[in-house]
């Protein structure tokens, strides 16, 4: 049952013949697990938490940084080196306080994600890299949850909805991971600002639909967008009986292999050049963008292109 709160809070909502009470009681029921709360997590928890998604799991093992703020607009310069999970709870609350926040501060791995993505209702992807979007995928087949999925790269972002009422998978779409090469992402390749905005949006729209069973979900539709023509285009496909059982327990775990790979040792500048010093010095491959190498470079050091 809805307060009177709640229906003040949501009237525009209740005043929508195809939501109403009964369409809002749902929203309020729901479990939403939103994994990335970077340039796609943002907006899609925004729109989520203020349309009345009664719980929200967060889950991003990063910190802030000054350079997320040109596109992850729930955060301030207060929030830099605070975990973006805590701190995208804390500004969800502001909008929402009745809703709740369930904070997972730490990295989908294949241990933890069959249990996590089975605690929640729908699971909607915002990461950046292939390995966890896999990973989330035959997670989402394993326990029998519709998986809303957006990526973005410089001014094109697509959305679909893999999983959903024996719809196609993410596999069907794409069934070969990509190599490191095919698979850059904004850290090295840059994005325009809005762009996430934009497709966080649409994927916080397709979860609405889903969870309220409203109009024509992208099941078997994959959307693009093209922000510097701003036309976009819809493709169909198809489910693949080969590609849509894969699941934890059938795929190959090498497609996750990015998320168990050791973390690389990092050494401060003044160490590196000691160790080009040495007697036995490294071979050292560089491969920033020539912004970053032109920002700092240690003296003597050539740059290819």
């Amino acid at each position: 049952m809805l307060t009177q709160e709640d229906r003040q809070r949501y009237r525009r909502h209740l005043q929508l013949p195809e939501i109403g009470e009964e369409g809002q009681a749902r929203l309020l029921g729901a479990r939403v697990l939103v994994v990335g709360a970077g340039g796609l997590g943002c907006p899609v928890l925004q729109y989520l938490a203020a349309a009345g998604v009664g719980t929200l799991g967060i889950a991003d093992s990063d910190r802030v940084e000054l350079s997320n703020l040109q596109r992850q607009v729930l955060f301030g310069n207060a929030d830099i080196g605070q975990m973006k999970a805590e701190a995208a709870a804390r500004a969800v609350k502001r909008l929402n306080p009745s809703i709740r926040c369930e904070i997972h501060a730490r990295r989908v791995d294949r241990v933890s994600v069959e249990k996590l993505v089975g605690a929640y209702d729908l699971v909607v992807d915002g990461s950046d890299n292939f390995a966890t979007r896999y990973l989330l995928n035959d997670a989402c087949v394993s326990v029998g949850r519709p998986l809303v999925s957006g990526a973005i790269y410089k001014f094109e972002g697509q959305v679909s909805v893999f999983n959903y009422q024996d719809g196609p998978t993410y596999r069907c779409l794409f069934p070969t991971t990509p190599s490191a090469a095919e698979a850059p992402n904004c850290d090295t390749t840059g994005v325009l600002g809005v762009l996430p905005g934009l497709i966080g949006c649409a994927q916080a729209t397709e979860a609405l639909k889903v969870l309220m069973g409203l109009g024509e979900v992208l099941r078997g539709r994959l959307w693009v967008f093209d922000a510097l023509s701003f036309q976009s285009r819809i493709l169909r496909f198809s489910r693949h009986p080969e590609h849509s059982l894969l699941n934890l327990s059938t795929a190959s775990p090498t497609d996750y292999a990015e998320l168990c790979s050791a973390t690389p040792v990092a050494i401060t500048a003044p160490e590196l050049a000691e160790l080009l010093a040495s007697e036995a010095p490294p071979f050292l491959l560089d491969v920033r963008e020539p912004e970053e190498y032109y920002r700092f470079h240690l003296p003597g050091l050539p740059l290819f292109r």
